[in-house]
């Protein structure tokens, strides 16, 4: 029987992180969409002029038996660049800043410590942010994105010369620091 958990994570366009978290080991589903904003049930357009407020996210859901939340944040800060605020590489605005939205405080304290460690491994601060956690509720509210960015690598991107350019690069991370987390 899986123990299935969620996490709500930003890093940038939102295509390149769900493509990442689909080749995790334990990870059951991978959600694009939009968090952090103001706007109920903001578009992707909407979205893209950064005035909405919300981040390009994704959801993942994984099993607890297979990874944990730890190695979750440990591959979402080792996969994009968690020091470049409110962009990442030629995406910039708010919409693709680096932040853990974190579902209750248990989760917002893994937040804290997996961004320590990565302070600490890497000799720099992340800017990443934790964002719409109050009281122990998530205050954020998650809005999935138009159909057209769901699996968008396997599909789509791989003909997109923007996901050719970027989204190798961050798989190939993958691959090379966290082996042992590749399906």
């Amino acid at each position: 029987m899986s123990n299935l958990d969620t996490a709500i994570i930003a890093g940038g366009c939102f295509w390149c992180t769900e493509a990442v978290f689909r080749d995790v080991v334990g990870v059951t589903l991978v959600e694009s969409g939009y968090i952090g904003g103001t706007k109920p049930n903001p578009t992707y357009k909407e979205v893209c002029t950064g005035t909405t407020g919300h981040a390009e996210g994704i959801r993942v859901t994984f099993d607890t038996d297979v990874i944990g939340l730890p190695q979750i944040y440990d591959v979402f800060l080792g996969t994009h660049d968690p020091t470049q605020l409110n962009r990442q590489g030629g995406d910039i605005g708010t919409q693709y800043r680096s932040a853990i939205f974190p579902l209750s405080d248990a989760q917002g304290a893994e937040a804290e410590a997996a961004i320590a460690r990565w302070n600490a491994d890497n000799g720099k601060l992340a800017v990443t942010t934790i964002e719409g956690l109050s009281g122990g509720e998530q205050t954020a509210e998650w809005y999935p994105a138009e159909d057209y960015h769901q699996e968008y690598w396997d599909g789509e991107g791989q003909r997109n010369p923007y996901c050719l350019a970027v989204i190798p690069p961050k798989l190939m991370k993958l691959r090379k620091s966290f082996q042992k987390y590749v399906k």
